[in-house]
């Protein structure tokens, strides 16, 4: 039996979800985040977390989403201040059916223009001390391994697959997805992890080149390099001050969910390098890069009439 997603609560709210206001206001300036509605995933701590407190601070009504009901009520004790433009839901995003059940639970709220694809299982899940101690590919077991996939890569899929057709009617909306540095996906001891992150990454280009001319933009944000998150264990040994930390995905946040990055696609971003003193786009284009491997796809050889012949 599958269980469907559910609704988060305060022991103070009676056991009633805090749900969004209904209706767009009056008076909203173009550039203001307070028409519009986001999806956060991975939102009961570190980037998650942060991202969602600062784009309900920016205004927009914003959904959080994590596997874990227990740390979720934390992040609902955080959110009230900010009235009903919010909603808390617990899901595991391994289930293709609860991912189903978030989306139609999602509908009373108002369609979702900004999907942030955030949640992700860690290197760490493999092995607390995964840093010192490498957990080699063939010592991965199938479920652990089919485990990052499906979180990784394939529940972002398919959230944005059940989402981007609304966003594509209204000729406006924002797909970001968090994968992780080039150099994870590619280093040893990152199996399971960085090849679901690479997967995420391929298909952000793919949803970019897919989405041309829609009004609908996919781009990938991350934090660029280890962070004080629970994605590091303790047991790593980092100085904890000395990690980038969760707050910096706010700044390059804001910018790809409001309409100043409109055209903006196919990209990547790193947070570490945004500096929140330049102007957004100075900021941007300092911390920007085309999306992963988008200039080897030109070595693909194609027959020069690209039509097969019999």
């Amino acid at each position: 039996m599958v269980t469907a997603p559910e609704p988060v609560s305060d022991d103070d709210d009676n056991g009633e979800a805090r749900t969004f206001e209904g209706g767009q206001r009056e008076g909203m300036k173009a550039n203001s985040l307070e028409n519009r509605t986001v999806l956060v995933t991975g939102a009961a701590s570190g980037f998650g977390r942060s991202m969602a407190l600062g784009l309900l601070a920016a205004g927009a009504r914003v959904a959080l989403t994590d596997v874990s009901a227990q740390h979720l009520k934390a992040v609902n004790a955080e959110v009230r201040s900010f009235g009903n433009r919010t909603a808390v839901f617990a899901a595991d995003l391994a289930n293709a059916d609860q991912v189903n059940q978030l989306i139609h639970t999602l509908v009373p709220f108002g369609t979702v223009d900004v999907l942030i694809n955030n949640a992700g299982i860690a290197p760490g899940a493999g092995s607390r001390d995964y840093v010192t101690n490498p957990v080699r590919f063939w010592h991965h077991d199938e479920a652990a391994t089919r485990r990052y996939f499906e979180i990784n890569s394939i529940a972002p899929y398919l959230l944005a697959r059940a989402l981007v057709g609304g966003m594509i009617e209204r000729r406006w909306g924002r797909i970001v997805n968090v994968t992780t540095s080039l150099g994870s996906m590619m280093r040893g001891g990152m199996a399971g992890y960085g090849g679901s992150k690479a997967g995420l990454e391929s298909h952000t280009a793919i949803m970019a080149a897919d989405l041309e001319g829609t009004g609908v933009t996919a781009n990938v944000l991350i934090p660029g390099g280890a962070s004080n998150t629970p994605m590091i264990p303790a047991e790593s040994g980092f100085d904890r001050a000395a990690l980038i930390q969760p707050e910096a995905m706010v700044a390059p946040i804001l910018w790809l969910a409001s309409v100043e990055s409109d055209g903006v696609t196919a990209c990547r971003f790193i947070a570490a390098k945004w500096d929140p003193a330049l102007p957004n786009e100075t900021a941007a284009r300092e911390s920007g890069a085309p999306v992963a491997w988008s200039e080897l796809g030109a070595q693909t050889i194609f027959p020069k009439d690209n039509v097969q012949k019999s």
